[in-house]
């Protein structure tokens, strides 16, 4: 059991397993796991459909200014009720202040910025970057989303494109730079159980685990 002020967020490439990780993790660990549950629960407290936050949903924002710079200043004050309530903006403020509440007790929160959102929150995070070679990201999209190498290539470009682009957008620094990060895992030529484990281990040696 992961201790009581501990969250874990894991950003990963596109095929690379790390939704499969989190999800294992938070079996083992009996922690909660959020991924889209998020925009779930970002909806039923904004009274805005779901399918606004499921639009947007990783994706940068439409703002060229902060497309150019990076780095929305206002991305962590709290949500507006005006007139730009469906805003990429604003719904990720929505999304913001969920992780901020779901991040009281511990959990393991994928994407959506929350290494970034919870920074300032006074919790021990675990931050992780799951990373793969490409072949390796092609195999699993192929296994898993039941796709040929073509289209599998593709997915794997664009969604870790859209992915990029959202971090840079909302937080301002480089998604894959590992110094974001406190335990960058290549996967590459790893059982996901075996990183797993690994996993386990890096959180016992930092004292993280309940005795």
């Amino acid at each position: 059991m992961l201790k009581k002020d501990c969250v874990i967020t894991i950003d990963r490439l596109y095929g690379s397993g790390g939704r499969i990780m989190g999800k294992k993790l938070s079996k083992e660990l009996q922690i909660p796991f959020y991924d889209e549950e998020i925009l779930k629960m970002a909806s039923e407290e904004s009274a805005i459909g779901e399918q606004f936050f499921r639009m947007n949903d990783e994706k940068a924002g439409n703002n060229l200014f902060f497309r150019a710079i990076g780095g929305l200043k206002s991305s962590l004050e709290e949500p507006s009720l005006d007139d730009d309530i469906t805003s990429p903006e604003n719904l990720f403020r929505f999304q913001a202040r969920i992780i901020r509440k779901v991040a009281k007790e511990p959990c393991i929160i994928m994407g959506r910025c929350a290494d970034y959102v919870l920074e300032a929150e006074g919790m021990r995070l675990v931050r992780m970057f799951v990373y793969a070679d490409i072949t390796t990201c092609i195999r699993r999209v192929m296994e898993v989303d039941a796709v040929d190498a073509r289209e599998a290539l593709r997915r794997v470009n664009r969604i870790s494109k859209e992915r990029r682009d959202y971090y840079k957008y909302y937080t301002g620094k480089e998604w894959q730079d590992m110094a974001n990060y406190d335990l960058p895992l290549n996967t590459s030529s790893m059982d996901l159980d075996d990183a797993v484990e690994l996993v386990k281990t890096y959180l016992r040696l930092q004292k993280m685990l309940e005795s």
